[in-house]
């Protein structure tokens, strides 16, 4: 087990750098190749009729003369051991793990972001409990009771769920339950302030992501256990004389669940790393609405800090959903 999981950690840090090194070449490589030179490359975090010497001046303390090699080893150098940064007339050491300064506002990236997990976290947690508990408790009884009229309307519900975008129903859910009957609060709250004002205020954007989430897991679970349900060791369980409940229970859905922990450990993953459309429509201010502000300035720093914190919450969830399978199917740990 601790030969696999220093296999896995170092082809973690391989695909962390491949991503990096990717989202840097996007920024960089692609403008150059279109025919931007350095100059108006440096011209773009500057006002309108910069003077030469404001340019050739971003130019230096950007680095965007030097070789794109050298501009990326800059930037891993930084993650790792920290970085100074020449901002005009001042300069400013940013400590490991150092995401470098945003080209825009002059601000660190990583404390950015640190204070923008705990709203991203509260979103995406709160909302995965919903979708999981919902999602599998009705994929279980319509599995239970296939054609009954439960297993076509809760199915209905589900492609319902799965076909409307999250731009629709969290408009929607923001018209109805926050403007025309305002039931819940608009603006957001940290849970160490108030929890009760947090809740009320999130619970729009949890249900808006569980509607489209949940939908996926009832159709997982369901297709999992009417699988499952036929196999020879659910036959052995009944003919022994066990309950109806600890046989759908601890050994039908026992065996089901590895593929929702597969799509579950990936969706949690890419939702901690910033739920962009979530947080635009909600005005969450979290990981993705900061990656969508530094996309609209076109600021590299932050773009690379979220995209390499994205890539980390995706690939330690993929880790424990491997470490998770032996916990929830006992057929894993045999093989």
């Amino acid at each position: 087990m601790i030969s696999y999981i220093l296999r896995r950690t170092f082809a973690a840090v391989i695909l962390l750098l491949v991503v990096t090194a990717v989202t840097f070449a996007i920024f960089f490589l692609l403008p150059r190749m279109a025919g931007q030179t350095a100059d108006q490359l440096a011209q773009q975090y500057l006002g309108k009729s910069p003077s030469k010497a404001d340019i050739l001046a971003v130019k230096q303390n950007l680095g965007l003369d030097d070789p794109l090699y050298l501009q990326y080893w800059h930037f891993i150098k930084g993650v790792v051991s920290g970085a100074t940064y020449n901002l005009g007339p001042t300069t400013a050491h940013c400590d490991a793990p150092c995401f470098g300064y945003s080209f825009k506002t002059h601000e660190a990236v990583w404390p950015q972001l640190t204070s923008r997990i705990p709203v991203t976290a509260s979103l995406a947690l709160g909302a995965a409990v919903l979708w999981l508990v919902s999602g599998v408790v009705i994929g279980v009884i319509s599995a239970l009771k296939p054609g009954s009229f439960f297993d076509r309307s809760f199915m209905g519900v589900a492609l319902a769920g799965v076909s409307l975008p999250m731009f629709f129903t969290g408009n929607l859910a923001l018209l109805l339950f926050t403007y025309q009957w305002p039931i819940f609060g608009r603006t957001y709250v940290p849970f160490t302030e108030n929890p009760a004002q947090w809740a009320n205020t999130l619970f729009p954007a949890w249900c808006s992501l569980a509607l489209l989430y949940s939908a996926i897991y009832a159709r997982l679970t369901r297709s999992g256990m009417l699988e499952t349900m036929n196999e020879d060791f659910i036959r052995t369980a009944r003919a022994k004389g066990l309950r109806e409940r600890n046989v759908v229970g601890r050994h039908g859905l026992r065996a089901a669940l590895t593929p929702i922990i597969t799509v579950f450990g990936m969706d949690l993953g890419l939702l901690l790393g910033g739920a962009v459309i979530t947080e635009t429509v909600f005005s969450l201010p979290g990981i993705g609405q900061y990656a969508v502000q530094g996309i609209t300035d076109n600021d590299l720093p932050p773009i690379l800090g979220v995209t390499l914190l994205a890539a980390i919450f995706v690939v330690v969830a993929n880790l424990l959903v491997d470490l998770l399978y032996a916990a929830a199917d006992p057929r894993v740990r045999l093989s």
